[in-house]
């Protein structure tokens, strides 16, 4: 399965950057461990390909509206912002 993406580097709030990765999830069990455990098998998939991955986070859409699962500071940020464009895909 095809999985679109987008990796993405920001300038962080203390002055560094930060490189954080968006996944699309076109559907999630609900269930926070779930969910976790796949943004973890993602994030780890990706990073082995070579991609530089601080935060994380899934974007999915639940009851109509945009959803964000996973870094605090990464989904606070998301929740401000458009869904980033997809850069990229990984096979899973």
């Amino acid at each position: 399965m095809k999985i679109n993406f987008a990796h993405i580097r920001e300038r962080s709030t203390s002055g560094g950057w930060i490189n954080f990765a968006v996944f699309e999830a076109n559907s999630t069990s609900g269930s926070d461990s779930a969910n976790a455990q796949v943004l973890a098998d993602l994030t780890n998939k990706t990073q082995l390909a070579g991609y530089k991955i601080d935060q994380s986070a899934l974007a999915f859409m639940r009851q109509g509206r945009l959803t964000f699962y996973g870094t605090k500071n990464l989904v606070d940020y998301l929740s401000k912002q458009r869904l980033p464009s997809w850069t990229h895909s990984i096979t899973v």
